[in-house]
Order: structure tokens, then C-alpha cells, then sequence
């Protein structure tokens, strides 16, 4: 397996497939690289070298005790690009990936490694309910989420697949096989990451991150998604995101890049064409 090794020892499994435009994938909470192999194969078969990694602790990378928090992740990607020699590329992050996309391109698309951002169902700007972000969602859901990782994290996995992918609402045709890819990917997340990872994804504050964004962005996100509620985030992080594009996909749940893959693989071909062209005139000017 393709693997390599942060400066911290921690083994990080990676897909790295075609060749052209580099665009590089961050997947979600407790999922694995594989929740974006509709995109990857699609995209690399259009012409584009896509690569998406599993996040320390998940997937098929190792599970070290420390280093389950935002930063870290950002620092585990930013070692990953340097590593493949990865320049220009366009950064596309779901839900937790959402967020580690956003940060890794306010941190280093100056330094042209990134030229454009796509965030689908991303936890930007920040989910916790505060003072100053009174549309976020209770600690005490989260909390939540903590307990029942800890009493039966295979069940919950199996019964958190519902609202992730929409398999809870009347007209639903989610398939078991999704629900179960869901599980296996989620078993195969480390306890530490599984639940470390929870306050990664929920109070990390992404703010200035948003603010600090000047490349090409789109922001993607389902109006009946009920892990990352629209309200408190897509509405407001294209808001603090110069120039960014929001395009809500009604009735698109939180796991939309597999019940709506085919129109997210649209959107996602028509962004990468229009960021090729905008550096081609950059370039010509």
C-alpha cells in the first residue's frame, strides 16, 4: 500500500490515481479515502490526478494516541503534499475534511499549493453553539456523540448511516450497501480518533481561515443535511469567503457525494475546467 511517514512517525495510507491538474481530497468523520472513489475515478477519468489520503487514525493509517485535533491533521496534509510533490492543486474537503481543506488553503495556497477550494457539507465556520455563534449546534449533542461512541461504537456507526445519508426520511432509496460501507469504513477508525475527532470536527473555529481564502472557492452543501445544518454553516462560510459560489443542493443529505454523486461530479468537473482557465488567463496576462 502507498504509505508514508509525517515527522511524527505516523504511517498515513494515501490513493494517488491519473495524472494532470492535481486535486486532493479530505474525507470525513469516521470515514476513510474511499467516501470519495465516485469522485476520484470520475475526475481521473476525465483527466485529473486525484489523491485522498485516510486521516491519521482512520481508514488504513496507523492510530497514534496523540494528534487527533484540526491542526495536526492540516500539518499531515501539508507533509503529504510536499511529500508528492504536489503544486496548484485544488483542494476538496467534505464535513471534517471540509474544514481541513479550508485551513490547509488559508495556510498555504500563498505558497502555490493550492489554486482553488471546493467544501461540500463542511463544518466551516464552526459548529458549536456559542456566545457568538448562537445557530451552532448544543455542546451537549456532541457530548452525545461522545457517549455513544464510547458504549457501542459499531451500533452507533449502523444507526448514525440514517441521517448521514437521508436513509431516514420517507422517499429514501439509500441502499443497505451504502449504509454498510458506512460501518466498515467507521469500524475501521481507531477508538482515539473516533472520539478525539469529535472535537476536532465541532469546535475548532474556522473564521479567520474563511477570511484569509483567495483562491477560487465553491461551497456545496444538501438543505436537508442533518450532521452539518445548513444555517450554521454554508450560509455563513460563503459569506466570510471572498467571492465563493454556494450552490445548495435541495433535499441533498449530509452524505450527498454518494445518494447525488453524479451532479457533484458535474459541479465538480465544471469547477476544476473553470479554475484551468483562470490560470491559463492569469498566466497569458
Amino acid at each position: 500500500m502507498p504509505i508514508f511517514k509525517t515527522h511524527d512517525k505516523t504511517e498515513i495510507y494515501y490513493k494517488d490515481w491519473g495524472t494532470g491538474q492535481p486535486i486532493v481530497f479530505s474525507h470525513g468523520w469516521p470515514l476513510s479515502a474511499d467516501a470519495f472513489e465516485d469522485q476520484m475515478f470520475f475526475l481521473s477519468s476525465h483527466g485529473y490526478r486525484c489523491v485522498c489520503h485516510d486521516r491519521r487514525g482512520h481508514g488504513r493509517s496507523s492510530q497514534p494516541w496523540d494528534g487527533n485535533d484540526m491542526d495536526t491533521y492540516v500539518d499531515d496534509l501539508a507533509q503529504l503534499v510536499e511529500h508528492l510533490e504536489i503544486k496548484n492543486a485544488i483542494h476538496v474537503g467534505h464535513s471534517t475534511g471540509g474544514g481541513e481543506a479550508t485551513r490547509y488553503v488559508a495556510r498555504h495556497g500563498k505558497s502555490r499549493r493550492a489554486t482553488g477550494l471546493v467544501i461540500v457539507d463542511g463544518v466551516p465556520p464552526l459548529m458549536l453553539k456559542t456566545p457568538n455563534n448562537p445557530t451552532g449546534t448544543p455542546i451537549e449533542v456532541f457530548d452525545g456523540l461522545r457517549k455513544s461512541v464510547h458504549a457501542d461504537r459499531s451500533q452507533f456507526w449502523k444507526d448514525l448511516s440514517a441521517p448521514f445519508y437521508g436513509a431516514n426520511r420517507p422517499d429514501s432509496k439509500v441502499s443497505q450497501g451504502l449504509r454498510d460501507s458506512f460501518w466498515l469504513q467507521g469500524m475501521l477508525c481507531g477508538y482515539p480518533a473516533a472520539y478525539d475527532c469529535i472535537k476536532a470536527f465541532s469546535e475548532t473555529d474556522f473564521t479567520e481561515d474563511c477570511k484569509r481564502i483567495d483562491v477560487p472557492t465553491l461551497i456545496i452543501h444538501g438543505d436537508d443535511d442533518q450532521i452539518v445544518p445548513i444555517a450554521a454553516s454554508a450560509m455563513l462560510s460563503s459569506k466570510l469567503i471572498k467571492n465563493a459560489e454556494l450552490k445548495i443542493y435541495k433535499g441533498g443529505p449530509h452524505g450527498l457525494c454518494s445518494t447525488m454523486k453524479d451532479r457533484v461530479n458535474d459541479d465538480l468537473l465544471a469547477f476544476a475546467t473553470s479554475v484551468a482557465e483562470r490560470s491559463k488567463t492569469l498566466v497569458a496576462t
